[in-house]
């Protein structure tokens, strides 16, 4: 699909049809509800595994989801329906991170193809490639857009002014094995990062480039979500979905699952969150106890990634079955 991302005055459809696998399959409204099991929205397109998915921050032109995958063609829908926006073209290999600025005018992108580039996210021109020595696997703009933070294989976290995309990136050495995820929280003043294979989340400071604090886990951290508003941080390690305080890096609570957690999201607003695994399944909790309150089937492979959108009243997954699928987070009142 070499279809340009579409101009954000054009209100819900690419410049011109986007390929069938691409689109977004929608149930019959007049499925029964009550007794049946949910029926997400499955959004076909990527033709390998799906690594990593992301929703921007509430925009004018509304909320749009991004999407890795190992098939090197990340992909930008809209957050709602999930209708296929454009794909980003280029990169030569897996791309294992993708992110959008606040405004989801620009996106970046983390690939095994020793790079990191970063998209003018309304027309899909790549406008910079950021090259590196190893596989770039976590990438992540600064609050203010102004900055890009990668990470991966190389074990070092880069900072990029994409104000002066040229000069030389700030770098941040110390990590014990490959990066598998980094952000900026606290007004960019800080950073979180987590290793593939060593346990904890390390929090440096930016300023003086060191490790200021390691906040322990059990297992390496699978997956860190940071909060729209900047204040809690949820984490999947082993089988242990965390919720943090950033304030004060205390754990506001901690929940261990009968299964192994490869990514998990919370939704203050629902008191639920979600957590995804090898099992296939998509698990709906219940915040204050713990409960499982709906099991989501219908991926054919392990789930990768899961993500609250940002009014938390739908939830997407991605698969190594290379779907995405958004489910409710509370089911539709009929009528």
């Amino acid at each position: 699909h070499s279809c340009p991302i579409r101009p954000r005055t054009v209100p819900s459809r690419a410049p011109y049809p986007a390929p069938a696998r691409a689109r977004a399959h929608r149930p019959s409204p007049c499925a029964p509800r009550a007794t049946m099991p949910q029926v997400p929205l499955v959004c076909h397109g990527h033709s390998r595994p799906i690594v990593a998915v992301e929703y921007s921050h509430v925009t004018p032109d509304g909320v749009f989801l991004i999407s890795a995958s190992k098939d090197g063609q990340p992909m930008l829908r809209d957050g709602d329906s999930g209708d296929w926006v454009g794909t980003f073209q280029g990169h030569k290999g897996c791309v294992w991170g993708a992110t959008l600025n606040r405004e989801a005018t620009h996106a970046a992108t983390a690939s095994a193809d020793f790079s990191a580039r970063l998209w003018n996210a309304i027309t899909g021109d790549c406008l910079r490639t950021f090259q590196h020595k190893h596989i770039v696997k976590s990438v992540s703009f600064s609050g203010d857009g102004s900055r890009l933070l990668t990470g991966g294989s190389e074990k070092l976290l880069r900072i990029y002014n994409l104000n002066a995309p040229e000069a030389e990136p700030y770098t941040m050495a110390g990590s014990a094995s490959q990066i598998k995820t980094a952000q900026f929280i606290a007004n960019d003043e800080l950073i979180l990062s987590s290793c593939a294979e060593d346990k904890g989340i390390r929090v440096w400071d930016v300023r003086t480039n060191t490790v200021v604090t390691t906040l322990s886990t059990e297992s390496p951290v699978m997956s860190i979500e940071v909060s729209n508003d900047g204040k809690n941080m949820t984490t999947a390690d082993g089988k242990n979905v965390t919720l943090w305080d950033l304030s004060n890096f205390t754990t506001v609570k901690k929940w261990t699952m009968d299964y192994d957690v490869s990514s998990a999201s919370v939704s203050l607003k629902h008191k639920k969150f979600i957590a995804g695994g090898p099992d296939m399944w998509v698990h709906l909790h219940d915040m204050e106890t713990g409960a499982e309150e709906q099991t989501n089937k219908g991926h054919h492979g392990p789930v990768h990634t899961v993500r609250f959108a940002p009014d938390q009243n739908s939830y997407c997954s991605g698969s190594e079955d290379g779907t995405i699928r958004i489910w409710q987070t509370v089911e539709p009142k009929d009528g």
